[in-house]
């Protein structure tokens, strides 16, 4: 098993609808794991062209009660990864995602909501 990082930062709540029962956020993510295939002689990191992900391993994550998302590509696709010599891999990108948020607004105007917004991975 590869045990990886993750943290998120919201950029923004673009929207929330109550008709809808959901809200869109952007989003920036990043994970972090090792891959010892990837080790190399040296003492600074690699930046690579966010196109050469197809080329590595990267976790199946997803974010939980997802109705659309979508990756920012302009002008190139919003996906940054570094390979540091140990061979830990930084994966970094920013997404805009609408999610379901069952909301209870049964005491409107007075009502409190709390909606969540989870990642998971698939296991194989």
């Amino acid at each position: 098993p590869v045990s990886v990082g993750m943290s998120m930062d919201i950029a923004s709540i673009d929207t929330i609808s109550e008709i809808n029962m959901d809200y869109t956020a952007t989003i920036f993510l990043r994970q972090r794991w090792t891959d010892e295939r990837l080790c190399f002689d040296g003492n600074k990191s690699l930046s690579l062209d966010g196109r050469l992900v197809e080329m590595l391993w990267v976790p199946d994550t997803f974010i939980v009660d997802s109705k659309r998302s979508f990756l920012h590509d302009v002008t190139v696709e919003n996906r940054l990864i570094r390979i540091y010599p140990n061979g830990t891999v930084l994966y970094a990108l920013r997404i805009t995602a609408t999610v379901s948020c069952s909301m209870d607004l049964t005491k409107y105007p007075m009502d409190k909501q709390t909606c969540t917004l989870q990642l998971e991975s698939c296991k194989t």
